[in-house]
């Protein structure tokens, strides 16, 4: 039941003065107004608090009185949330649009999850068991390709005094009693927590496997590590969202979360239109049944943008605590940093760089470290990938909200504005974007793929590098004065960025290369340049292989061979092998 907890003395914005308080605590929900519009206090000074509404406030005037329940702003985490399309507080927007229209109107006040609905409810525990906080008492098929498995609450321990039995239940049935000192506690399939809160786990563990993606530059360059953190930097039109739209299709995250956090309408809505289309490669099953989003576009409250980056990521924790791998999308953060700095201008907080307020660093540091690969409080192996994207003005990376981040990750993707006015996509650039997870994963590598990975990897990014250095030569005076060794460096990475580092996201078998594929492509691509050197060193000109069939069947590996042609793949290095040596002399 909602208190009176205060009176409106002023409003600012998105940002409601209070005075009269009486219980209101910091990060308390809020009611304000006739309308009850959702808040949540974040400042306190004497008897006035400061209230961050995550609605309009146009209609508030100075009076108006002010409600609270005592809980912090909060998810309900439980079966239903997989296919659902959430604002950034939770209110699903499917069931708005039925009850409301197109709009959402102020006050609006929706459950997250549909109480009506019956489950079929699996129970793995009787009455009589000793049960803890996070262990699992039963499992519910939550869609065709996710058993969802029914957590009790962290901070339960107790006896089991009464289980269901299997059957269907709603979410507002019990399913199980917990006797914890004496009292009785109802449990139900689903539970609530606070969204700032992170979730409890028993130990957080090294991270030493990829997230396999299917994008070449990404799995072979500048892998992320399941449980690891990734910015994705870019101007306008670099690419940005379709890099997310293709490892949210192709990695091998069991979870995926789509936070569209303050971009444009249009945008979010061709990734809603799109992806109930799109078929899990893997399943055959539409996408949208491991696919969690939170909708809240520029033309939505400023508020609710801050906010939610973090539902995002409590969501994203909660299938970790079943031993799911997640991979959580951000789009943009920069757009999150945004609405950071217009709060704290309401609040009139001292600004720094650029007008952010001086907790930026610190709320970067507190969302980032929400990612990792943790022993669960049920003993399991469950991780969070954060993937977050970042709008620099006029792609400037020394920005604040940049800079700033690439303190709390590990892992890099700089697109490339030449490399997408090029059309070459994805524009991530090899000379800006880096990786620290190669020394984690590369075990996985070795025992999954190959021991020659890294050491092929090391080559490739060695000659890039030499590349960026001839380039500055070849800008001034041209290729012709270039030795031929020289020239060896140029036509080999040449293949290797339009046959390899080019991919396209709209072919059907150029969108995905597993990581045998990608593995084979770049050995043969390495074994021909290791050839050609010592033919080049007798006198064989770089010209002369480009009109051998050999070099252009590089050029078209990635078209040519799906991923059910890896054994005829498998014969490519050698095959380059023995058609460079016809030019021996």
């Amino acid at each position: 039941m909602s208190s009176i907890a205060g009176k409106v003395y002023r409003v600012v914005g998105p940002v409601v003065e209070a005075e009269e308080v009486t219980s209101l605590r910091m990060l308390d929900m809020a009611e304000v107004g006739e309308d009850h519009l959702i808040g949540e206090v974040v400042r306190i000074k004497g008897d006035r608090a400061f209230i961050q509404v995550y609605e309009d406030t146009t209609s508030l005037k100075a009076g108006d009185l002010i409600y609270t329940q005592g809980t912090p702003l909060y998810v309900e985490l439980g079966p239903g949330l997989l296919g659902n399309i959430y604002d950034g507080i939770q209110r699903p927007l499917e069931v708005i649009r039925e009850k409301e229209g197109f709009y959402i109107q102020k006050g609006v006040h929706v459950t997250a999850l549909d109480r009506k609905k019956k489950w079929r409810f699996l129970p793995r525990r009787q009455a009589g068991d000793n049960v803890k906080g996070g262990e699992c008492i039963g499992e519910v098929k939550e869609t065709n390709l996710i058993i969802q498995k029914i957590l009790i609450p962290p901070a339960i321990n107790g006896s089991l005094k009464w289980a269901a039995s299997e059957g269907e239940y709603s979410l507002s049935e019990r399913i199980a009693v917990v006797t914890k000192d004496g009292v009785d506690i109802d449990i139900f399939m689903y539970q609530r927590w606070p969204v700032r809160k992170s979730r409890p786990y028993g130990e957080r563990l090294g991270v030493n496997e990829p997230l396999i993606t299917g994008q070449r530059v990404i799995d072979t360059l500048f892998p992320v590590a399941k449980g690891g953190c990734v910015a994705i930097p870019g101007g306008f039109g670099t690419g940005k969202t379709v890099v997310q739209h293709q490892i949210a299709k192709w990695s091998d995250a069991e979870i995926v979360l789509f936070v569209g956090c303050g971009e444009r309408g249009n945008e979010m809505t061709d990734v809603l239109l799109n992806f109930p289309k799109l078929i899990d490669p893997r399943t055959g099953r539409p996408l949208s049944e491991r696919t969690i989003f939170i909708a809240n576009t520029s033309n939505m409250p400023v508020a609710a943008r801050e906010a939610s980056i973090y539902t995002g990521i409590t969501m994203a924790e909660y299938y970790r605590d079943m031993g799911y791998n997640v991979a959580l999308m951000a789009d943009s953060t920069s757009r999150w940093a945004e609405a950071l700095r217009e709060l704290s201008g309401r609040l009139e907080e001292m600004p720094l760089e650029e007008g952010f307020p001086a907790y930026l660093p610190s709320r970067l540091a507190e969302f980032y470290e929400r990612a990792g690969k943790v022993r669960t409080l049920n003993d399991e192996n469950g991780s969070v990938t954060i993937i977050a994207s970042v709008s620099p003005p006029g792609g400037d990376f020394s920005e604040p909200v940049t800079s700033h981040t690439k303190r709390f990750i590990r892992c890099f993707w700089a697109l490339d504005r030449d490399l997408a006015n090029a059309r070459h996509y994805p524009s991530i650039g090899w000379t800006e974007s880096y990786s620290e997870y190669l020394d984690d994963i590369k075990g996985w590598w070795h025992d999954k793929v190959s021991a020659e990975w890294l050491e092929l990897r090391y080559t490739i990014m060695g000659l890039l590098q030499k590349e960026q250095k001839l380039l500055q030569v070849v800008k001034l005076v041209g290729p012709e004065v270039l030795p031929q060794i020289q020239r060896l460096i140029l036509e080999t990475c040449y293949i290797f960025k339009n046959a390899f580092l080019q991919q396209s996201a709209f072919d059907e078998v150029d969108t995905y290369s597993s990581a045998k594929k990608q593995f084979l492509m770049l050995k043969s691509i390495i074994t021909f340049y290791q050839v050609l050197e010592r033919l080049v060193k007798k006198g064989i000109a770089v010209s002369e292989v480009r009109s051998l069939p050999i070099y252009q069947e590089l050029m078209r590996m990635k078209t040519d061979y799906t991923e059910d042609d890896l054994d005829r793949l498998e014969k490519m290095p050698e095959k380059v092998n023995e058609a460079l040596k016809e030019l021996d002399f």
